[in-house]
């Protein structure tokens, strides 16, 4: 089957298969929030990117292999609602932006800079710290040696746009520039976008509106 990235709450997962790590995509809870288990094809060692809700749904997921560790891309609670639970069954690590981590109620274990490596197995992912819709923000890159990369995004970029900035000037100004920089201007159009909620995207597709966005301001 063709990966789309189309996935709906209480639908099956949409699974990518790349050379090196396997993506399976799932939607949860009612803001139809994106939870991405990432699996290295070489380990089988897993981890999840937001433990957003619906446990039960999340755990199936992830089966009985486990997860190494957890991932949330932001404080907001609608990405850590099930991180409670989910962590509490697997003991698996949590990891999320340092800015961030206090407010978000379940512990840090490892509190992530611009720039930070985070494993799973033999796979890395390169975080970028991204400043707008949170202090502490950040996406995860994979560049796949055997292809192109591959961004999970949270809710920084979403087809058709940056995150919400809830109508400050400079909160907006600051995500955009970083999305600008550290994304756009970094990787390929091929680059696949993993938003935090609904569709995935490319860098190719959104990258033709950025000055709309700038000019817009939102």
């Amino acid at each position: 089957m063709t990966y789309t990235g189309e996935v709906k709450v209480g639908g099956p997962a949409d699974v990518h298969e790349l050379a090196d790590l396997m993506i399976s995509k799932v939607a949860v809870g009612s803001m139809n929030n994106n939870a991405y288990l990432l699996r290295c094809r070489a380990t089988d060692e897993q981890l999840l990117v937001d433990a957003a809700a619906e446990p039960q749904t999340l755990l199936n997921l992830i089966g009985d292999d486990g997860i190494a560790s957890v991932v949330t891309t932001h404080r907001h609670g609608d990405h850590w609602g099930a991180l409670a639970e989910v962590v509490a069954a697997t003991g698996a690590r949590t990891y999320a932006g340092a800015l961030d981590a206090e407010g978000i109620p379940v512990a840090t274990d490892v509190p992530v800079a611009d720039g930070d490596t985070v494993r799973v197995g033999r796979v890395e992912l390169t975080a970028r710290h991204l400043v707008g819709h949170t202090p502490g923000s950040i996406a995860l890159v994979y560049d796949d040696p055997h292809g192109h990369a591959h961004v999970f995004t949270g809710d920084c970029l979403f087809p058709g746009g940056v995150g919400n900035t809830h109508d400050d000037p400079e909160a907006f100004k600051s995500l955009l520039d970083d999305v600008q920089h550290k994304l756009f201007e970094q990787l390929p159009d091929e680059t696949w976008v993993y938003p935090g909620h609904g569709n995935d995207t490319t860098l190719g597709a959104e990258r033709p509106h950025l000055a709309e966005w700038r000019e817009r301001g939102w």
